[in-house]
């Protein structure tokens, strides 16, 4: 409050433009508080993984972006890893109640329903079901499928009607078009990464004795391997990161809604995935033989767009165009100027 005239007049700031609405409360604490329970169970078996293997923490660190630096085979993969950190991330940000989290929150949701489901179809084999007893931590594992599939089913079932009717009705404004225009550039990029993978497995598919029915299967059943693994198979990661990033780029494309928050957790995720790649073609001198033959020139120029690409998205969906509260700058109410 200031004094005005012998009156008072009220500069207090409104409503935190980025914090979801109240009568949403209840849906975002259950989701973050499911998704940072899940992460904290993924970051268990990581722990204990690291305990289990004959390394140092250091050697796990550096196991992290070196894919040939780790000895030793982990409980869990680098797919995982990211996703661990996605999973705490977005559950802190959804408990904190911020809207971008929504987006977030559904996209991990959406992930680990489609894990849930491809164990589910593993579970009909009653040699990998027998698995679950004869491994000495098949009951854990097992209980951490069960959360996972709880954890999906929440954020699902709450999260998808917490919608901002009222933003969506909001006018038009200068950098709700700028916001538009970033979400499409997003949209694009994401896209042309879906059509490269999708060429790039294809490929992979008719030079290998590997049948293409099998691939898939691989990617809906669990019990493929034949093994009890928390690990996610190349199978499922190639084919769950092409709809994802053809989903996400139809969407974002549109520029109808705001996913911001997806793209930045996924583009976050892949870009991490692609600097592995990366530190691998370089301490396997990759890249002095690449020049070598047309295919190796041609995979380093995708893997370089990849990288370009993803780091690309994760600066768009953190760029200038989005306040600092989270909201869009320019749209926190009449009377309120824009800090540009």
């Amino acid at each position: 409050m200031v004094m005005q005239d012998g009156g008072t007049v009220d500069v207090r700031p409104g409503s935190d433009p980025g914090r979801a609405a109240p009568e949403h409360s209840g849906a975002y604490l259950a989701s973050g508080l499911c998704l940072v329970l899940y992460g904290a169970a993924l970051l268990a078996w990581t722990v204990y993984g690291l305990g289990q293997a004959d390394t140092t923490a250091w050697d796990f660190v550096e196991g992290l972006f070196n894919p040939g630096a780790t000895p030793a085979p982990q409980v869990l993969g680098p797919y995982e890893w990211a996703f661990t950190v996605a999973f705490l991330a977005v559950g802190g940000l959804t408990l904190a109640q911020r809207r971008t989290a929504r987006s977030a929150a559904l996209l991990c949701g959406f992930l680990l329903l489609a894990v849930s489901l491809r164990e589910g179809v593993g579970l009909f084999n009653a040699a990998y079901r027998d698995q679950y007893s004869n491994d000495p931590l098949g009951g854990w594992a097992l209980a951490t499928r069960g959360l996972g599939l709880v954890t999906a089913l929440v954020v699902l079932a709450v999260l998808r009607s917490a919608t901002e009717r009222a933003a969506d009705a909001a006018p038009v404004s200068p950098m709700s078009a700028r916001r538009r225009r970033h979400s499409r550039i997003c949209g694009v990029l994401f896209l042309i990464t879906a059509a490269v993978r999708v060429i790039w497995t294809v490929r992979a598919l008719s030079s290998s004795e590997m049948a293409t029915t099998r691939y898939l299967r691989g990617a809906v059943d669990g019990s493929v391997l034949g093994t009890l693994d928390l690990s996610a198979s190349t199978e499922f990661t190639t084919v769950s990161s092409v709809l994802v990033l053809l989903i996400l780029g139809v969407i974002a494309l549109r520029g109808r809604r705001d996913i911001r928050g997806a793209l930045l957790v996924f583009a976050a995720v892949e870009l991490y995935l692609t600097v592995r790649t990366v530190v691998l073609l370089a301490v396997t001198d990759f890249f002095s033989l690449s020049s070598e033959t047309p295919e190796g020139a041609l995979s380093m120029a995708t893997t370089a767009y990849a990288l370009a690409a993803m780091t690309s998205v994760v600066v768009l969906a953190t760029g200038r165009a989005y306040g600092p509260y989270g909201g869009v700058r320019g749209a926190l109410g009449p009377g309120v100027p824009s800090s540009e």
